[in-house]
């Protein structure tokens, strides 16, 4: 770790402690001598920094309220994440016309990930961004992106696979959100005369009007993205309560499945989890993922739900006629 490097981590150090820090600890962290840990002290109060020693606690004291510049360029953990994040989109990107225009940035941004400053390459090819389930972006990114920052009016023809029907629509696109490796478009829909969310890879003969987009304010539209669960968003029918194994909460614990989700762990170290949800389907999906590490102890209904689910699911397993013997995983039948 080279000094200027060693002086942001100093500031990272002294500006994520809650006390005040104690001169051998920063020559732990930094791994330097008593001698070096003074020079950058004295070096960060040079850039502006408030950093001063308390003999009675004998530790220094930062205040975290002077803003400063240092100089080099360096990233947090979590900037550094970004940035890895950003590239890997780039790089993959499947929006035709747009991914060429991003093409300077994405360049850009891998030359300053193959810096040494950034570990000379090392971070994308020792870092992997591994997409699950993703449908891609379809044929129509191009048309309704520009529809959404032209502020237009979009028509097109619908295939959803609730309904397994086609539809021709026309809407105001107001958002494009990429959630779990997935495109979608929020959008006012003037047949329904609502807010709607389409499936990108399921809209087809996309055209840009000539009229205006209806706009919608962004505290309706954050009501709308972030009310309730996942992407099926809008105003919440109801709260799910669900209660997770002992094993189980570890995880789940240190999982954000809402904003506003409340959790606290039980006597028994179990742990339950209340959750606003407009819709089922994904709630269920999430849910069914913990298998049997969790109950859904209200509503009714979605315990009904997922009870006849598991029941439907249950059927094509036991007593089938083309069914296999009852196997356990080591292959023995019981």
């Amino acid at each position: 770790m080279n000094n200027i490097d060693k002086l942001h981590r100093a500031r990272q150090i002294f500006a994520s402690s809650s006390y005040p820090i104690k001169r051998e600890i920063l020559e732990d962290r930094l791994s330097c001598s008593k001698a070096t840990a003074k020079r950058i002290i004295e070096e960060l109060k040079i850039h502006g920094a408030v950093v001063e020693y308390d003999n009675e606690l004998k530790a220094y004291k930062y205040d975290k309220t002077v803003a400063y510049e240092l100089p080099g360029l360096w990233f947090t953990q979590d900037e550094i994440f970004g940035l890895i994040t950003a590239h890997d989109l780039l790089v993959n990107a499947e929006l035709g016309l747009i991914n060429q225009s991003l093409k300077p940035l994405r360049d850009k941004l891998g030359k300053l990930l193959a810096t040494e400053k950034m570990g000379a390459g090392q971070l994308t090819k020792r870092v992997k961004i591994n997409r699950v389930a993703g449908r891609g972006t379809g044929t129509c990114f191009t048309e309704v992106s520009r529809a959404l920052v032209e502020r237009k009016q979009l028509q097109f023809d619908y295939h959803a696979r609730t309904t397994d029907e086609d539809k021709s629509r026309k809407v105001s696109p107001q958002r494009l959100i990429h959630y779990r490796d997935n495109w979608y478009l929020y959008a006012w829909c003037h047949d329904s005369k609502m807010l709607k969310s389409y499936a990108l890879e399921r809209i087809r003969n996309a055209r840009v009007s000539r009229l205006a987009a209806r706009e919608i304010t962004e505290a309706k539209l954050e009501e709308h993205s972030a009310g309730s669960w996942g992407i099926y968003a809008g105003k919440p029918i109801g709260k799910a309560r669900l209660i997770f194994s002992q094993h189980r909460a570890q995880w789940i614990s240190e999982e954000q499945w809402h904003p506003d989700q409340v959790g606290a762990f039980l006597t028994d170290g179990r742990y339950q989890l209340d959750i606003p949800y407009s819709h089922e389907r994904e709630l269920l999906m999430e849910i069914l993922r913990n298998g049997a590490d969790v109950e859904i102890v209200s509503p009714d209904s979605l315990r009904a739900a997922t009870q006849k689910m598991l029941q439907d699911t249950l059927v094509k397993y036991v007593n089938a006629p083309n069914s296999a013997p009852d196997k356990g995983f080591g292959g023995v039948v019981k």
